[in-house]
């Protein structure tokens, strides 16, 4: 048999290397899915669940949750970072992209920004260049299971090279807009924006 010439520890630190250049400045990596939310989790009966897109848009469009379902899925392994500081690497979701939901619609040329808008009442406000092109997803099964409702279950936004507070729980739709407006924690004082590797945690960073 072939003797290895790179042993395993050298393997090791190798693929230790390789993720923590995956970690933004400021965070750290965590094995664990932190739970994180700004008011009571809300239980959603499915029977009662749609998703829209509506605003600057020739005509809006909605779905129910097995209309949703029907829609063409795909599997997705992402890094995603937590204002808090926290970074989950490979986390491995199922979803719809926004791409795939924009192709059922006609934007208006108006159509610059969106709000992210859930149950409960809270907002988040996206460039629409941030979510297109394969950067963002609805997604409903978390590692292989449904979404559980602590994460945004039964569906949440995941726009994962911005800040976790911009991929909303429990989203209901997308509001396509003409100018941008703040959501619930930017009004609050968060980065407008949310890149994690330029550390846009605050409004002023």
């Amino acid at each position: 048999m072939t003797e290895r010439f790179v042993s395993r520890g050298f393997l090791g630190k190798h693929r230790a290397a390789a993720a923590a250049n995956r970690v933004p400045p400021g965070q750290h990596a965590v094995d664990d899915f932190p739970v994180l939310s700004a008011g009571p989790t809300p239980r959603t009966d499915l029977e009662k669940w749609s998703f829209s897109l509506e605003g600057e848009l020739a005509k809006p469009a909605r779905w129910s949750w097995a209309e949703f379902l029907a829609l063409p899925a795909q599997e997705f392994v992402v890094d995603i970072h937590c204002v808090t500081k926290w970074t989950k690497l490979d986390t491995r979701w199922k979803g719809v992209s926004v791409d795939t939901l924009l192709e059922q619609v006609e934007l208006r040329p108006t159509a610059r920004y969106l709000t992210a808008f859930s149950d409960g009442g809270y907002t988040t406000n996206l460039p629409l260049p941030d979510v297109v092109n394969g950067q963002a997803f609805i997604g409903y099964e978390y590692d292989g299971k449904p979404l559980a409702p602590e994460h945004g279950g039964p569906a949440r936004l995941v726009v994962p090279h911005l800040y976790f507070w911009k991929s909303a729980k429990w989203v209901r739709g997308l509001r396509l807009m003409e100018k941008d407006k703040r959501g619930f924690w930017e009004s609050l004082g968060y980065n407008n924006h949310g890149d994690p590797w330029k550390e846009e945690r605050y409004t002023g960073d």
